[in-house]
């Protein structure tokens, strides 16, 4: 019998809640900002708030907190929305904290009248002077005191805009001597003359997220609103504005974040990233984007795999790339088609291979498969590419490939053994001339002859050729996000394009999105630009982790 999993102290929250009868059901929202792409840092959110109502009944609202006009875009919120659903989710609604601007400035109006909210006339630099220090009381604003009357006027006259950006700002009256500095009268509203991606022009006035936050999640009546846990100090705020609102109760649970090795979530870096052409965009496969991780061959399965083998906790650490990896290959391992590909060819040529003749092999699709996935034929002839890196002119100990006078068996086909080599003017070698035993045939080999090693090939009169990209960790050190000028530590190595591979002939047909394991080379999938007249591959990653080596060195 397998070991039933632990609750995650989330599970634990929401079943106590459930026994208790506190709810009936669990209402989560997954709320992201579209002002960039999605990284994994919310992929690891978006399986947490969907995997609980799934879990638990109930649903979860795609809401998006499109309070900053200045940054977002409509670009992001179909990213966002792809990206969800690619990862295996469906939420119930689909909703924006700007269909809320009428209820929060209502909200606003209801603090001003309790005398918890007023107008004042301070730049943000004298708000951040009078703020004080974590041990050090901060002081009362001179605007602090206006009337009930005079705040309705002012906050009015804001929202028809007959004041500037920064010249006022609408403060929750609370306490500057507060021992949590967030409390010390928090900015509620700010003017910003923007267009909005959504509103228009019809607002120039703007909640603040920690005003539109909370409140949004009740208005959705949300049970659980799951954060990471840099909103821990903003919780006290969350709950404030909610009970002095009297409106439903939802409550905030902090996670950790868990950070990733050799790679930045950041989306301000990130964006760095895309701006100064470090990379070719937001689905640049090296990017930790989730549409960059879908280019590269990632699967939404391994994916939430990762998510939920990193689990949930309250402390923040580090995670090494290799567990994503990790993941992703043995997924892939199950799923991906078998192929040949030779990325850096020389020619093969079997002097006693009958002239002009060509046969049909045959090979297995996937053996992981039950029933082994099927066979392809392939066409062979007498004159073949092979990897460069399976012929040694003096072989080293140990070497069961291709030498002078070895033998080895061509996957699927026939064993051979190397007779001579021809080298150009550079010692380059061109050209590998090899015999075959006939009776050697892979399925009906009745040749007695048992060799260690076994290489692919591909019939060079039916190859098809294609460009391969090697994609690699686009960072040379663990904590990339730790260094002052982040950029200086990418990796010099971390995509290297072979502009004419040998592929073949069925890959010719790959679309985007199919999974293929190019047989001993690694994993990997059509680019989206890929087309039949340009084929273009993406290595999705190595066999086997080639870094857990270097570390080690």
């Amino acid at each position: 019998m397998s070991e039933e999993k632990s609750l995650n102290f989330i599970e634990e929250i929401i079943e106590e809640d459930l026994k208790n009868g506190k709810y009936r059901s669990v209402i989560t929202r997954f709320p992201p900002e579209p002002n960039g792409y999605l990284h994994l840092g919310h992929a690891s959110s978006i399986c947490l708030n969907f995997g609980l109502t799934l879990k638990y009944g109930g649903y979860t609202n795609l809401r998006f907190d499109d309070t900053n006009p200045v940054t977002e875009e409509t670009e992001y919120v179909e990213s966002i929305k792809e990206d969800v659903k690619w990862l295996g989710f469906e939420w119930k609604n689909e909703l924006y904290a700007s269909d809320y601007f009428p209820v929060l400035y209502n909200y606003a109006i209801q603090l001003i009248k309790k005398q918890l909210a007023y107008v004042d006339d301070s730049t943000s630099e004298e708000i951040a002077a009078l703020k004080g220090t974590p041990t050090e009381p901060g002081k009362n604003s001179p605007y602090r005191e206006r009337t009930v009357e005079e705040n309705l006027d002012l906050f009015e006259r804001m929202k028809k805009g007959e004041f500037a950006d920064g010249s006022k700002t609408l403060r929750a009256k609370i306490d500057m001597a507060h021992p949590n500095m967030l409390m010390r009268d928090p900015v509620l509203y700010r003017i910003k003359h923007a267009h909005h991606h959504r509103t228009g022009d019809e607002w120039c006035i703007y909640p603040m997220y920690d005003f539109a936050h909370g409140q949004s999640d009740s208005i959705e009546e949300v049970t659980h609103s799951i954060c990471t846990l840099e909103f821990v100090p903003h919780r006290e705020l969350y709950d404030w504005l909610i009970e002095q609102l009297e409106i439903f109760p939802s409550k905030q649970y902090e996670f950790a974040r868990r950070n990733l090795t050799y790679t930045i979530t950041s989306k301000r870096k990130l964006l760095q990233l895309v701006n100064e052409k470090y990379v070719d965009g937001w689905d640049d496969p090296r990017m930790t984007t989730i549409s960059g991780m879908r280019r590269r061959g990632y699967t939404p399965e391994s994916i939430r795999d990762f998510c939920d083998r990193i689990g949930v906790a309250k402390r923040e650490n580090i995670v090494d790339m290799s567990l994503l990896e990790y993941c992703v290959r043995e997924h892939l391992n199950k799923i991906a088609l078998r192929r040949m590909a030779v990325l850096d060819p020389v020619k093969l040529t079997i002097t006693n291979y009958p002239a002009g003749q060509v046969e049909e092999v045959y090979s297995e699709n996937n053996p992981e498969e039950e029933n082994g996935g099927g066979t392809r034929a392939l066409p062979f002839s007498g004159s073949l590419w092979i990897e460069r890196e399976d012929f040694m002119e003096v072989p080293a100990k140990k070497w069961f490939r291709l030498a002078p006078g070895a033998m080895v068996r061509l996957k699927s086909a026939y064993i051979v053994k190397c007779e001579d080599f021809i080298k150009d003017e550079n010692g380059m070698v061109t050209e590998i001339k090899c015999s075959y035993l006939p009776e050697s045939k892979s399925g009906n080999d009745t040749s007695g002859i048992h060799v260690k090693g076994t290489i692919h090939w591909i019939s060079a009169d039916h190859a098809a050729k294609a460009e391969v990209r090697l994609y690699d960790r686009l960072f040379k050190v663990e904590n990339p996000a730790d260094e002052e000028d982040f950029t200086s530590y990418i990796n010099p190595d971390s995509l290297h394009i072979i502009p004419n591979a040998y592929i073949e002939p069925s890959l010719s047909t790959a679309a985007p999105g199919e999974k293929f394991q190019f047989i001993r080379k690694g994993y990997f999938t059509p680019d989206k630009y890929s087309t039949p007249g340009k084929l273009i591959f993406n290595r999705t990653v190595t066999l086997r982790d080639t870094w857990a080596k270097e570390s080690k060195k």
